[in-house]
């Protein structure tokens, strides 16, 4: 029995909110540091696996690393998460071209290392990695307007990519389950700008490639699209992922209802609006409205609807966790 089925069978509440900047910030390191060097990565991962009962331990949601070992452009300020700065290709040829890189490219060799580490040496928690979808890899590649503009245009051009994409994300996904992970949350918010259908096509179908070669009893897919607002929640339940984690554009009482009853779903409080701008007292009355909402739903996680931002103050954290305490009893 995997994680999930154990989850499943817990009538208990079940907290897992998406952090690891706080934990940067304890240890004295920036984000910079953590996104470069795999040990400050890695401490912080262990800082707060010591410090908050979340239920699993998360890396760092980092949406460049992958572009960056196909070649994109990065710029990486000190204290915010790195960002892609410029297209790497623009129509057929270039796709043709691009070459899917190994896993000691770029940033790699770091982010195996924070993943290592942290399985070596939490053993009171799952591991749980990070990736990024294959669209919204593509996007990053390719450009997101102009992908948004070419899959109508040339889609058989952002399908080559996207299988590229694909193949990579595989490769990456099968070094994470070899360390030993419990999976990997597989950001996917530019899905989110798709209809259903068309996210089915240029996501979701994708995304089945990914489960269907390193999905299993040791090893889950945790889907996440921030971007979805409703439209294309049913791709994400069709890519066969054990667990979908939604964001908080999207109304969570509607998703435990379509959703599946073995399928574990993860939400979707405000990272910003919520954990970052909001009191104590506003974190607490947010998480408690939630777990109310979701009471008779046991497939459910209630979870930060994206990262965690820098900055966060400590005291909205620890309200989120008093609460899910409190409804406990």
């Amino acid at each position: 029995m995997n994680w999930v089925d154990e989850l499943l069978q817990l009538k208990t509440v079940k907290a897992l909110p998406i952090m690891t900047h706080p934990g940067i910030e304890k240890i004295g390191k920036n984000v910079r540091d953590a996104v470069t060097d795999g040990k400050v990565h890695y401490e912080a991962i262990r800082y707060l696996s010591e410090h908050y009962p979340s239920m699993a331990c998360t890396v760092i949601m980092d949406l460049t690393v992958e572009a960056e070992a196909f070649g994109s452009k990065i710029s990486m300020p000190e204290d915010e998460v790195p960002s892609v700065t410029d297209r790497l290709v623009q129509d057929r040829e270039s796709v043709e071209n691009l070459k899917i890189p190994g896993l000691d490219a770029g940033r790699f060799p770091a982010y195996l290392l924070a993943n290592r580490l942290a399985v070596e040496n939490i053993k009171d928690k799952i591991v749980l990695s990070g990736c990024i979808g294959p669209f919204s890899l593509a996007g990053r590649l390719f450009g997101i307007s102009e992908i948004m503009t070419e899959l109508y245009m040339d889609p058989d051009t952002i399908h080559i990519l996207l299988d590229k994409s694909t193949q990579f994300l595989i490769r990456y996904c099968q070094a994470l389950k070899e360390i030993g992970t419990a999976g990997v949350f597989m950001a996917e918010p530019a899905a989110g700008l798709l209809s259903n259908e068309d996210c089915q096509a240029f996501s979701s179908d994708y995304v089945r490639k990914v489960v269907e070669a390193v999905q299993d009893d040791d090893f889950t897919v945790i889907l996440h699209n921030c971007g979805n607002t409703g439209q294309c929640t049913q791709a994400m339940i069709d890519s066969g992922a054990r667990v979908l984690h939604f964001g908080n554009l999207i109304d969570m009482e509607e998703v435990l209802n379509v959703c599946p009853s073995d399928v574990l779903v993860m939400g979707n409080l405000d990272p910003v609006g919520v954990f970052k701008q909001g009191k104590p007292q506003t974190v607490r009355e947010s998480s408690l409205q939630l777990l109310d909402i979701a009471k008779s739903h046991n497939n459910f996680v209630i979870s930060s609807g994206c990262d965690i931002p820098p900055h966060t103050p400590l005291e909205n954290i620890a309200a989120f966790f008093e609460a899910c305490t409190d409804q406990q009893s």
